[in-house]
């Protein structure tokens, strides 16, 4: 079963930064292209970045592309969120996911396996 953990949320003030982290248990996160989604309250869940499993190329949604950045670390088995320059807006909870597409717009349609509780990012003055 792929399952991963996501960490790292928290509270921040507009103009903050924080690092999310999203741990694999139980498979080798390098053969899956994984992405990171986040859901605000009473808004759906859309994809935010993600990363694909062979060439590592990157894809963000406009509203985080220059402020976010995705990558991975293999032999840590992990995938990280950078975010910098937060805004209100980005208050969400954020999750990680194994994915099929990694191109054009980021949909959760195309994550796959089971999501986790996922990490509360608040960014309030």
């Amino acid at each position: 079963q792929l399952q991963l953990v996501e960490s790292g949320g928290g509270l921040v003030q507009p103009g903050g930064s924080l690092r999310l982290s999203c741990a694999a248990s139980g498979f080798t996160l390098d053969y899956y292209t994984i992405g990171w989604f986040r859901q605000a309250p009473g808004k759906e869940r859309e994809g935010v970045s993600c990363i694909r499993s062979s060439s590592g190329a990157t894809n963000y949604a406009d509203s985080v592309k220059g402020r976010f950045t995705i990558s991975r670390d293999n032999a840590k088995n992990k995938v990280y969120l950078q975010m910098n320059s937060l805004k209100p807006e980005d208050t969400a909870v954020y999750y990680c996911a194994t994915t099929y597409v990694c191109s054009g717009d980021i949909s959760p349609r195309d994550a796959f396996g089971s999501w986790g509780q996922g990490t509360q990012v608040t960014v309030s003055s």
